[in-house]
């Protein structure tokens, strides 16, 4: 699988990842052997880049990462902190680093930490020197080797890359969600830092197996959250509202290839954008994960289909998401 160098970071990537949300909490429910099932078949297809955070599943998906990690040393793990207390820039402190990073080195079964992302911090964080100082010092002191940020606006990944040591970027980056594209991605490509683009499928409508119909369970977090109700609502369907999401879908169809999956194209749309390191699909199962990974080896889509993505976001899509995000 083609490997993507995060200069910040100082080390290659697969461009294809895999998240891992799906296998903590808030999907539904996993079990341990089908987790391990699905990391597995991610190194086999190539995969070498793991994201998963602290609250997924309170240290569940932190703990299979690690299981993994122990089998395959060479694989990378990314991890994220700061969704355990209220969201309070001063709860964004040295001590609960410390107290965070512990927890994680421990689930992780490892030293050293990879890379630490704070996750989706409240604005205050990112004009805290305190904050990327106590990150400056976590690294001096061998607990990370280097430490990022996922952010749910354009506005705020504008102002991590803007820090001198923050080595990565988490967005949300899809067929939906077209505007870090304007700026975001540029300043990163710039500056040497990291995009990590995640929800690329839409919470899976961008899979196309969606309709008016479908269910969800009552512990996942497309039933609970479709208004904001327990994180924000972009992190949900990407914040477009289900039924347009739809219409965009079955239009976006329209585009495919012969032979090539919905899913398959809304992830190489995003491989395709200049300064994308990778791309983070989650996948319940060991089908899901190889089709995911297939996308890295199709070829690039055409302008036409390129236009055909942004026409339909303009029509559709921007009202509901361009200014909010």
């Amino acid at each position: 699988m083609e490997q993507r160098a995060i200069a910040r970071l100082g080390r290659e990537v697969s461009v294809v990842g895999l998240g891992t949300w799906q296998l903590g909490a808030d999907w539904g429910s996993v079990d341990p052997a089908s987790a391990q099932d699905t990391l597995e078949a991610a190194v086999d297809a190539g995969i070498t880049f793991f994201d998963t955070a602290d609250v997924y599943g309170d240290g569940r998906s932190e703990q299979f990462n690690g299981a993994l990690h122990g089998r395959h040393p060479k694989v990378f793990v990314a991890t994220k902190m700061g969704r355990r207390v209220e969201q309070l820039t001063e709860n964004y402190s040295a001590e609960n680093f410390a107290s965070w990073n512990d927890r994680s080195r421990i689930n992780l079964g490892v030293e050293t930490l990879d890379l630490v992302q704070l996750h989706c911090p409240p604005d205050g964080v990112y004009e805290s020197d305190a904050v990327f100082e106590a990150l400056d010092r976590m690294v001096d002191n061998g607990r990370l080797r280097a430490y990022g940020v996922s952010v749910e606006t354009c506005d705020q990944a504008l102002k991590a890359i803007a820090r001198p040591h923050v080595a990565s970027v988490q967005i949300i980056l899809n067929c939906f969600r077209l505007k870090p594209l304007e700026a975001v991605l540029p300043a990163a490509a710039e500056a040497g830092v990291g995009i990590i683009a995640r929800v690329p499928l839409a919470s899976g409508m961008l899979s196309g197996r969606y309709d008016q119909n479908t269910v969800f369970a009552a512990d996942d977090h497309r039933n609970y959250n479709r208004h904001g109700e327990a994180f924000d609502v972009g992190e949900t369907f990407s914040g477009v509202p289900f039924e347009v999401g739809l219409q965009a879908v079955e239009e976006l169809k329209a585009l495919l290839e012969p032979g090539v999956t919905l899913a398959q194209f809304a992830l190489r749309w995003v491989i395709d954008q200049a300064g994308v390191s990778t791309v983070i699909p989650g996948a319940r199962n060991a089908e899901q994960v190889r089709g995911n990974a297939a996308a890295a080896a199709l070829p690039g889509l055409r302008q036409q289909q390129l236009d055909g993505v942004a026409e339909i976001y303009d029509r559709l899509l921007r009202v509901h998401v361009h200014n909010r995000w």
